[in-house]
């Protein structure tokens, strides 16, 4: 048996050896602006995936940027996707999504424009599980083109993905292939980076790791620049390695509204906020425009939505919700 999805990436590492065997390895500074590595990196019809968890360490200054920019017809990956796919679909910017968690935003409910662009028809779907998706970027990382699993054996999840029945030779068992993910572009939001692009990051990692070693370009935005020798000194730091990352920008709150573990709260009233506006499309389009369309970046978003007062209060909420003893190194 074998799933009725469609595979939206190449999955024959052979094919995909040349790209990343092309990227330079000497220490060169990759700094720049949010829209020039979106300019640069980032074309229509790529695949995106994105770093973070949900609405935790979310790109959120870059993911605006694709937005303003007018990308469209990019392949995404819902792995899992909440106020980060509610950005895309703002802009209408993806056609396709494999999707293992999307639209809804958890606890906080459910985007309804972000569901009916879903459901009109203009994105084509493939369903896979969490964990299928961390998978798949697995075996990617490996260089290999498919990692076998059991997870979603004799489910609907199973028919709707892409995935294919194989038998185990050692065993004889059945198992799911699951075929790998090579994302064009991966963007992934980090507490610290260098010029070169070495990043550290704090906390749960979910699957950028994998992420950053699965796709052919990779931009980071950074909490904040650190001395090269912030990962000289301490070579355990580096979670992804420069010679994975093409750009870095220094993006304060950058994942704002979302949460930045150690670093900021998520501003709950903004996202619900969010979420009223897309009771209707008259309500929508005017958030938008006042939050999105209408300004030229994201410190002037920032601006909009309380400044350094409010981000203080959410850097307070975060702090409160340590446990007792626990700091922020």
């Amino acid at each position: 048996m074998e799933g009725q999805g469609r595979i939206f990436t190449e999955v024959d590492p052979d094919l995909l050896r040349g790209c990343f065997r092309s990227k330079s390895k000497k220490l060169t500074n990759k700094v720049t602006s949010v829209k020039e590595a979106v300019q640069i990196h980032l074309h229509d019809g790529d695949y995106l995936a994105v770093g973070g968890f949900g609405g935790v360490r979310i790109p959120t200054a870059l993911l605006h940027e694709i937005v303003r920019q007018g990308r469209k017809g990019l392949g995404f990956a819902g792995h899992p996707a909440t106020h980060d796919c509610e950005i895309l679909a703002a802009g209408k910017c993806f056609d396709r999504c494999d999707a293992a968690y999307i639209i809804g935003l958890e606890a906080r409910g459910i985007p309804k424009m972000t569901r009916k662009y879903f459901e009109s028809g203009a994105v084509e779907c493939t369903e896979w599980t969490n964990a299928a998706l961390s998978w798949r970027l697995r075996a990617a990382a490996m260089g290999v083109s498919f990692i076998p699993a059991r997870s979603m054996l004799g489910t609907d999840t199973e028919l709707h993905s892409a995935a294919k029945e194989i038998i185990c030779p050692f065993t004889g068992k059945k198992y799911l292939a699951l075929p790998a993910l090579f994302p064009d572009v991966a963007i992934i939001h980090v507490h610290e980076a260098d010029i070169n692009g070495n990043c550290h990051i704090r906390g749960i990692l979910v699957s950028d790791q994998d992420l950053a070693r699965a796709s052919k370009r990779v931009i980071i935005s950074a909490e904040r620049l650190v001395p090269i020798d912030f990962f000289r000194d301490d070579q355990e730091k580096t979670t992804i390695p420069y010679y994975l990352v093409d750009a870095v920008v220094e993006v304060p709150f950058g994942s704002y509204p979302g949460n930045m573990p150690y670093e900021y709260y998520s501003d709950e009233e903004h996202l619900q906020e969010w979420l009223t506006a897309e009771e209707s499309p008259e309500t929508y389009q005017a958030f938008l425009d006042k939050y999105l369309f209408g300004i030229r970046d994201f410190d002037a978003y920032l601006e909009l939505c309380g400044g350094t007062h409010r981000m203080s209060q959410l850097r307070d909420l975060e702090y409160l919700r340590k446990p007792e003893g626990e700091g922020a190194d």
